[in-house]
């Protein structure tokens, strides 16, 4: 990953819909969700979801298979490791001691 890389998934992650819709989808790993219930649970409309669904994608966030008639959309948690390490990896600059408290708390789940 590159800085244009995370810019992009911070910045898709950056809208509240968004960022609802992939914790959603996190919540609902490894099955996914179809487009029709990410819509439903957000309260949203078809094209309006689609946008931010497009973003999303593009991003590296969101994964779509078909599934018969239906696209299942799941989250990309290789995308989110990928930003996570990047982000830690950056901010501590091999300094383990900086990164110490962050592992931690991430260790708790």
């Amino acid at each position: 990953m590159d800085i244009s890389d995370a810019l992009s998934v911070l910045s898709a992650l950056g809208h509240s819909t968004r960022l609802d819709a992939f914790r959603l989808l996190i919540k609902h790993e490894p099955d996914g969700l179809s487009t029709g219930e990410l819509v439903e649970a957000l309260g949203l409309t078809q094209s309006t979801f689609s946008t931010h669904l497009a973003v999303m994608v593009k991003a590296g966030l969101v994964l779509t298979e078909k599934r018969g008639r239906q696209q299942i959309q799941r989250a990309n948690l290789d995308g989110l490791r990928e930003l996570m390490v990047y982000l830690a990896k950056d901010c501590c600059q091999g300094r383990a001691e900086l990164c110490e408290p962050l592992l931690a708390e991430l260790t708790c789940c």
